[in-house]
């Protein structure tokens, strides 16, 4: 089997209207001030996930973890903090927020000046929530009493300024996750992404399993209806259960035409990652066979008739359509050889990956930033985006594999396989393998069980 197929997808944005920056609190406060230079652009996103109101925070082993305050206790018989929630909103930005929530123009300049040590303020989004902590609740004005500023931009970093003796300082703190192994599998009908999404798998996981089979499977052509998969994942979630995000795959098997590819994640002695068939060896090859997402091979390595001048001539490579601005990838590890426009190829990158294979990229709308004769990139690296620059009819990639400075038919050729586990490692590999299949096996029974009962 050769090459492979990146199906390409579309994601949805999601739209929060508003206007304004509001307070939500037991003491609602309605100031708001103009909008000030020093403030952060916004655009409109779904609101992060946050702390509820009424909520502190403690240390533990250098990760803020948040923890629910009773509310009689919120404020206490000194009355000597409080804390409010305020809300940025859709045009508006942190400095309207602090100041609208009661802030001296100058306190929340110090604030904000302080956060962009740690953050970008300009990053903030519509939707964002801040919890303010006061020093104390005296009547009047609170803009010197500000001691916290504290918000979430993700599910996986809180982000704190805090009151010192000398202004304000800034601080970034983690979420622990916590993995939870879940599994699903599936049996293709009329395509793999239809299946995937109808047996629940998460679209990361599902683009992931593709790029680990992308060394040797070609999605277009070799995979059939009745063709199956399995995949077993990471779930990673906060402290309280939530599910923050998808986590890496940890075993996967496709079964096409009747024959099963497994792979198995396995970490070595010396703490290398990598992914490894059932013999041990791993699954990377020196170089891929389509380095684009979402491509269709639009025509094959040999003589063709040329679709502008006319007549029959060989094809040194082969061509992926996709469309313009699709990332082009570094089929393997190498050094830049070769970059700019070159006659028919128009802009064009040719890569040395060894002694023996180099490989070449043509028709690029433009290449990556940063690059030149000489640089050194890695497999997976983006070089460049499809156009249709040169002598082209339409987007395309034209992609070459040059094996002792001759092309090849990067279809079919045989590619160098990376390491072989043996001794200890294949040992200590096969038992880890064992583990995962045993595993896999619970959490399919576990599944088919809650599906039986629903």
């Amino acid at each position: 089997m050769a090459g492979r197929q990146i199906v390409s997808f579309a994601a949805l944005a999601a739209i929060i209207g508003g206007t304004t920056g509001y307070i939500l609190s037991d003491a609602q406060q309605g100031h708001h001030s103009p909008l000030s230079a020093y403030a952060a652009e916004t655009t409109t996103m779904p609101k992060p996930a946050m702390s509820p109101k009424h909520q502190t925070t403690r240390e533990i082993a250098s990760v803020t973890e948040t923890v629910p305050v009773d509310e009689g206790s919120q404020k206490n018989s000194d009355n000597s903090s409080r804390q409010d929630t305020v809300v940025l909103e859709k045009g508006s930005n942190l400095m309207a927020v602090l100041t609208g929530a009661g802030l001296e123009r100058s306190v929340a300049f110090e604030a904000i000046e302080a956060l962009r040590d740690v953050y970008n303020p300009r990053k903030l989004r519509a939707g964002q929530e801040f919890d303010l902590v006061y020093a104390s609740e005296i009547s009047g004005d609170t803009g010197d009493l500000l001691d916290t500023l504290r918000f979430q931009p993700d599910a996986e970093t809180i982000v704190s300024v805090s009151r010192t003796d000398d202004g304000f300082s800034a601080s970034t703190d983690k979420v622990e996750l916590v993995s939870s192994p879940n599994a699903t599998s599936g049996t293709i009908d009329q395509s793999l992404f239809m299946a995937a999404e109808k047996n629940g798998m998460p679209l990361s996981v599902l683009m992931e399993m593709i790029k680990l089979y992308s060394y040797d499977v070609d999605f277009q052509r070799d995979i059939q209806p009745g063709d199956s998969f399995e995949v077993m994942y990471d779930d990673m979630k906060n402290p309280k259960g939530d599910l923050v995000r998808h986590g890496d795959i940890v075993y996967a098997s496709m079964n096409i035409r009747g024959t099963d590819y497994r792979l198995y994640s396995y970490t070595d002695s010396d703490g290398n990652q990598d992914f490894y068939n059932e013999k041990g060896e791993s699954f990377r090859r020196a170089l891929m066979r389509t380095p684009v997402n979402g491509a269709r091979l639009s025509s094959g390595f040999g003589m063709r008739k040329h679709p502008i001048l006319g007549y029959s001539r060989m094809h040194q490579g082969v061509d992926f359509a996709a469309p313009t601005g699709t990332p082009i990838f570094a089929a393997g590890n190498g050094t830049i050889e070769r970059i700019g426009k070159v006659g028919g190829y128009g802009n064009y990158i040719r890569l040395r990956h060894n002694s023996t294979y180099e490989t070449a990229y043509g028709h690029m709308a433009r290449f990556a930033k940063g690059l030149h004769t000489g640089s050194r990139v890695k497999q997976g690296d983006v070089i460049g985006y499809v156009g249709m620059t040169g002598s082209a009819t339409g987007p395309h990639l034209h992609f070459e594999i040059l094996k002792a400075a001759h092309q090849v038919n990067p279809i079919s050729v045989k590619m160098p396989s990376g390491r072989t586990l043996t001794g200890k490692e294949l040992d200590r590999f096969r038992n880890n393998s064992e583990q995962l299949q045993k595993q896999y096996a619970q959490l399919s029974i576990e599944g088919a069980k809650v599906a039986s009962a629903d």
